[in-house]
């Protein structure tokens, strides 16, 4: 593998009221005093607006981009601001979709963007991977990790519960993922990175370990998903990719987006593909659902509100969603295969 420059968070900030610290966060990075926020409706409200005044009371000229999709127009849109503006640093407040909307138009323009999440949701509030939607699905783009992550657990604590629980669903997929890898490199020749595997293994241990304290979270359980969805992400800093991370299971889920509207959070989606593939790889899959099961994710397509004919169309799919050999191989799985596979493992 040939050198490469690893970029991980300079500053990472967890826990109740860490969203108070965010001047001086912004003071030790910024060049400037000018700041573009990236957040939708509904985060602006939880925490952007909170973020804005008192950015503008230590004397920085705010200014903010809706982010409601991750997609070009919205992601150009920022960039228009933060060339017109001439923006020193950009803040992603909210969900995946702010986050990577801050990601990758402050990576575009070259300035450091900080990582403000208001839900343990995805990895991405720690990765320098973005996730664009383009034509009914994700397309992953490589861009720049935050220079900073300020993880408020009091505001994250009060996202609905299935937002952690997809968290923990994004993060058991790693288990999969790395198998997926290691398949690869034994197959394929692919790239292997031992230690950036053991810290994705790592974060989704866990969640496996720890799922009984995540049935009636707290603000301390909050913290340890959000502290593993970090980890997770690091893992993806060190390949500069989400190899670590992202496999079969990714993909399937990518499918489930492709094929219908009606789709759940990523997360959860993951976490059933994690289960489907999970069987294939020969790994505990009954003790990837129960946990699954315990901190309230879905497991079945029913609980996904998702018709059983798409889970079984998403897996004949998902091979051809990226090029990235896994367990589905390169021709994926035959209607039969797929059916078969969701029916032994009760998710149709």
């Amino acid at each position: 593998m040939s050198a490469r420059k690893i970029e991980f968070p300079r500053i990472v900030i967890v826990g109740s009221g860490a969203i108070d610290q965010i001047v001086e966060v912004v003071n030790e990075i910024s060049q400037g005093k000018n700041v573009l926020i990236t957040s939708g409706p509904q985060t602006m409200k939880i925490a952007g607006n909170r973020v804005k005044n008192t950015l503008e009371k230590a004397g920085y000229k705010v200014f903010h981009q809706t982010s409601e999709v991750a997609d070009e127009p919205t992601i150009k849109a920022a960039q228009d601001q933060i060339k017109k503006h001439k923006i020193n640093i950009a803040l992603g407040v909210g969900g995946g979709t702010s986050i990577d909307v801050a990601k990758l138009s402050s990576a575009r323009e070259k300035i450091p963007f900080i990582s403000v999440p208001t839900a343990a949701s995805h990895d991405g509030i720690s990765s320098p991977i973005a996730a664009v939607r383009e034509n009914g699905t994700f397309k992953s783009y490589p861009a720049t990790a935050p220079i900073a992550i300020v993880a408020d657990v009091s505001i994250i604590s009060t996202a609905p519960r299935k937002m952690l629980a997809a968290g923990c669903g994004d993060l058991l997929a790693n288990y999969t993922a790395v198998e997926d890898w290691r398949l690869a490199h034994k197959l394929r020749g692919e790239y292997f990175g031992e230690y950036a595997a053991a810290l994705s293994i790592m974060s989704a241990k866990m969640i496996l370990d720890n799922y009984e304290i995540l049935k009636n979270p707290n603000e301390e359980a909050v913290k340890l998903v959000v502290e593993a969805l970090i980890s997770s992400g690091a893992a993806m800093c060190i390949t500069g990719n989400s190899r670590p991370c992202s496999g079969a299971e990714h993909m399937f889920s990518h499918a489930l987006d492709k094929l219908t509207s009606s789709h759940g959070l990523h997360g959860e989606q993951c976490g059933i593909g994690t289960i489907m593939m999970a069987y294939l790889h020969k790994l505990d899959w009954e003790r990837f659902r129960g946990a699954l099961k315990a901190v309230g994710a879905p497991t079945t397509a029913y609980e996904l509100e998702i018709d059983s004919e798409q889970i079984v169309k998403a897996l004949t799919i998902a091979h051809t969603i990226r090029d990235r050999y896994t367990i589905l191989g390169a021709n994926g799985l035959s209607e039969e295969a797929a059916r078969d596979l969701a029916k032994k493992t009760a998710v149709i």
